[in-house]
Parts: C-alpha cells; sequence; structure tokens
C-alpha cells in the first residue's frame, strides 16, 4: 500500500465541478492498493500518515506530526500510485488491486481515519476527481508499508 502525503496549507476535491470535500491545513493523502494489500497493510498505512513528523516545531524542525498541530486529513484514492513505469511509455497497472476489493479497503481506511482523527475528508473512490491544493514547503513524501 502506497500514500503520497503533502502537508497542505488547504486542499479541495470537486467531482462534476461541485465541490466534494476540503480541508484547512493538514495533509494530503494520496492512496494506492496494490494486489497484496489488506487490513494489515491499511492499518500499517493509517499509523504512519497520523504519526509521521512533517510539521514544523518552534524551531523549524519536522517534529509534529498531524495530531500535534490540529492538522486536519484528506484520503483520496489513487490507484496510477501503484502503476508499473519500469519498461515502456505507457504505464501498467497489473499490480493494482481489482476495482470492488481495492474500494473496500479504501473506504475501510477512510473508516479508521474517522474513527482515529477529529477531521477527515475524502474523495470517492473510482470517481472523475479535480483535487486542487496549496502544498505547505513543498513536502511531499513517499510512504510505503
Amino acid at each position: 500500500m502506497i500514500a503520497l502525503i503533502q502537508r497542505v496549507n488547504w486542499a479541495q476535491v470537486h467531482i462534476e465541478r461541485s465541490l466534494h470535500s476540503d480541508i484547512g491545513q493538514g495533509l494530503l493523502a494520496f492512496i494506492g492498493i496494490e494486489k497484496d494489500d489488506g487490513e494489515q497493510q491499511s492499518q500499517k498505512l493509517m499509523d504512519k500518515i497520523l504519526a509521521y513528523r512533517v510539521f514544523s516545531d518552534t524551531e523549524g524542525k519536522m517534529n509534529l506530526d498531524i495530531k500535534d498541530i490540529g492538522g486536519d486529513l484528506m484520503l483520496v484514492s489513487q490507484f496510477t500510485l501503484v502503476a508499473e513505469t519500469d519498461k515502456g511509455l505507457r504505464p501498467g497497472f497489473s499490480s493494482a488491486k481489482p476495482p470492488e476489493e481495492a474500494e473496500k479497503i479504501y473506504k475501510k481506511l477512510v473508516a479508521t481515519a474517522e474513527q482515529r482523527h477529529e477531521f477527515v475528508a475524502s474523495g470517492e473512490f473510482g470517481a472523475d476527481m479535480q483535487v486542487s491544493l496549496e502544498n505547505d514547503g513543498p513536502v511531499t513524501f513517499l510512504l510505503k508499508v
């Protein structure tokens, strides 16, 4: 399971030109689900996202996590993160979990986040989404479990 996390000042998801969800300061996490991913990987990834120290303390060092700053969290499914790009000029997606199974894992990940964090927003699995954000830093990390 993969998460591309970005420290943001704000982020929004639009679907069919309508605002679907938005957050203020916090983390935007794009989620990629691979064939072998399941409940265990989902839990480990959420643990890592919530505890990853990417926010600055009073000395300007990245020592604070999203909970420390009372930040928002947005989760957006993005199957292209698991694309195979090492050969040719077209991405392959054979390593991605089939959509029906991936959707269940994604929804469970969102539900887990909602249980463990105060403010959580999300995209819509499988939808054509337009994601807008202001990356703070820029700070972006690729997390794998």
